[in-house]
């Protein structure tokens, strides 16, 4: 007889989580898992603009969605990296420092050491780390897409991943997912009793009665109302690293509808934390994130309002409020969480949607067509916490390098709150660059290149004096790094701007259309 699985929430984590299942396992099949969500009419998503990884193009591939439809229906746009303004210094009046963090891999030749090469120069007159070793940073500077109209989906010479509306890609991937079997039921949960094994032996609603499954699958957000309150897997707090845990989040529309269109999230630090700025098609997310611990939330809205430039004018906010960390026992018994109710860290380098991804990719592989239900459970949790753990590493790494002087960014760069995995690689990295032999790939989110891009945006020193330099590899750096330049700015001539190519994507009609 086919396996059930019973998906309790309608966001993006369960409709991800959906879709994936089933066409990853099957359930349009003769045999393949019956797969059921079963969503809150009453529970409403943050839906201000969401960001994602470059991976959400192949899940997207996968999923079978035609790019320009998923573009259309959920105003997204194209996203090259994250820009970073006054994350190093405090800024003086009239003065702003940014750095970006792409996401093109740094330019590579066998003959050339373009790292070394840069770390050598003089770090006065040295051009910023992104744009000596890839042209992406010029590219997203000049406001341009990373393709041209003509590319097919998912492709394009530079990598890419999304903005978009979060309530509108839950929609698509309703859509998908009941294209391929799933059953969609509107209902509230009113209880989730426990067998004799201590596991969930059904789920009882107010509109369907009593639902049971093989595998529950807990997506329901923040309440994690299976893995947290039924079965009681705590979360394991990483507050004493991670600062923040609030967030003041509103959408504001575009100063003219031809404003140029950032390619890049926009995150910018204030005295107790950050702000991103998401540009959608039509509209831009905006939000504060902050530590309560050091700020109030009249101060964080105030300076929002300073951000936006509205002052004592209509603003409409949504307020947010987290717990950094992740439970080490995501599954438990025949129930596995993913999304929020398995844990979230903070919005910094949107790594909500790519650990739905991972999570769900790990389940259909893994997953036990017959015997114990739970039998990945051990492995899933394993690697999953670890990849928690390492994001926590890679997150704080942007707090504690910083020389800001108010007390949310010198507590960051208290020794005591870094956590030993980083404390160790830093010691290291002080006299070599970031290697890929530094990372376990299957337990980690960012490359050894991601790392390099933080750590040297915010002018951490590697000190190579006492490296025997090879000189023709040195060289060929310099050259490569010429050719780089002369790349970028082509590339910044021949791509259309990046609003020009949202607007003649959103003018054609979908696809679908009969």
């Amino acid at each position: 007889m086919a396996r059930s699985i019973l998906i309790l929430g309608g966001g993006t984590a369960g409709w991800l989580t959906a879709a994936y299942l089933a066409r990853a396992l099957g359930s349009e099949a003769s045999g393949g898992p019956r797969i059921t969500l079963l969503r809150s009419p009453d529970i409403g998503i943050i839906g201000v603009g969401e960001g994602t990884f470059p991976t959400i193009r192949n899940t997207l591939r996968y999923l079978g969605i035609d790019e320009g439809d998923f573009i259309r229906a959920t105003g997204a746009t194209f996203k090259q990296g994250i820009r970073f303004d006054d994350w190093v210094e405090t800024p003086r009046p009239g003065e702003r420092r940014s750095f970006l963090h792409p996401f093109e891999a740094p330019f590579h030749a066998d003959d050339a050491d373009l790292v070394g090469w840069w770390l050598l120069q003089d770090p006065a007159t040295r051009a910023p780390f992104a744009q000596a070793v890839t042209i992406q940073n010029r590219v997203a500077e000049a406001n341009r897409a990373p393709k041209r109209p003509d590319e097919g989906d998912y492709a394009g010479p530079l990598n890419y991943a999304y903005h978009f509306d979060a309530a509108s890609f839950a929609g698509v991937l309703a859509d998908r997912a009941r294209a391929l079997g799933v059953r969609h039921l509107q209902g509230t949960l009113t209880a989730a009793p426990l067998d004799d094994q201590g596991h969930i032996a059904r789920v009882d609603t107010a509109e369907h009665g009593t639902l049971t499954a093989d595998l529950y699958v807990d997506c329901s957000g923040f309440r994690a109302e299976l893995i947290g309150e039924a079965l009681g897997s705590p979360l394991r707090s990483v507050r004493d690293q991670l600062f923040t845990d609030r967030a003041l989040a509103c959408k504001r529309p575009y100063a003219r509808p031809d404003a140029p269109l950032a390619s890049t999230t926009i995150a910018a630090a204030h005295e107790g934390g950050w702000i991103w700025d998401i540009g959608l098609a039509h509209a831009h997310g905006v939000g504060c994130v902050y530590s309560s611990a050091h700020m109030d939330d009249d101060r964080a809205e105030a300076i929002l309002r300073g951000y936006l430039g509205v002052g004592d004018g209509d603003l409409s906010v949504r307020h947010i409020e987290f717990e950094a960390g992740y439970r080490e026992r995501q599954w438990v018994g025949n129930t596995v969480a993913v999304g929020l109710a398995a844990g979230f860290l903070e919005p910094l380098e949107a790594t909500g949607v790519v650990m739905i991804e991972a999570a769900v990719a790990m389940i259909a592989e893994l997953f036990p067509h017959t015997g114990p239900i739970d039998a990945p459970a051990r492995r899933f949790n394993e690697l999953m916490a670890a990849r928690y753990a390492n994001i926590v590493n890679f997150l704080k790494l942007h707090y504690c390098l910083s020389r800001r002087d108010e007390p949310f960014w010198r507590d960051n760069g208290d020794a005591a709150s870094i956590p030993d995995r980083l404390r160790d690689l830093l010691d290291q990295w002080r006299y070599r660059p970031p290697s890929r032999y530094d990372f376990t790939l299957d337990v980690e989110s960012f490359a050894f290149f991601n790392y390099q891009y933080i750590l040297y945006g915010m002018e951490f020193r590697t000190d190579l004096t006492g490296v025997s330099p090879d000189r023709a590899a040195l060289r060929e750096a310099e050259r490569l790094s010429a050719r780089i330049r002369g790349f970028g700015e082509r590339a910044s001539a021949d791509l259309p701007s990046h609003r020009a190519l949202i607007e003649r994507i959103n003018a054609i009609a979908p696809a679908t259309a009969a």
